[in-house]
């Protein structure tokens, strides 16, 4: 197995905690099943950005509640660029996967799809 990283991005409709962990857990959910993840052994670790607007709560709190209890999390705040996308939480996933480069899918949802048009996950 080889080490890969996997991205995601979704956001929520406003700073609320309950929006911001279901959120984090559906992607977390659909990156895990779009790359048949079945073994938290197999995520090596998970950092987390959430744009300025959205402070209420962290995002890794929905992979603790999956299960993610040996998995390292970090949560950080996105670089606050101007006219960047608002209240969108970011995920890069460390795995271990036999899967190559190119058969590893980034998932984008809801309006975050609009960050990477280029990937099938996000149309």
């Amino acid at each position: 197995m080889t080490v890969r990283g996997v991205r995601g991005a979704t956001t929520v409709e406003s700073d609320d905690p309950a929006l911001i962990r279901a959120a984090a857990r559906e992607l977390m959910e659909e990156i895990l099943r779009r790359n048949q993840i079945t073994d938290f052994d197999d995520v090596i670790s998970a950092i987390f950005t959430t744009t300025a607007d959205l402070v209420s709560t962290f995002p890794a709190e929905a992979a603790r509640a999956m299960g993610m209890s040996q998995v390292p999390l970090l949560c950080a705040q996105e670089i606050p660029v101007t006219g960047s996308m608002p209240r969108c939480i970011r995920v890069l996933l460390h795995i271990n996967s036999d899967r190559t480069p190119k058969e590893i899918e980034h998932v984008y949802l809801r309006d975050a799809q609009k960050l990477r048009p280029d990937l099938k996950s996000a149309q």
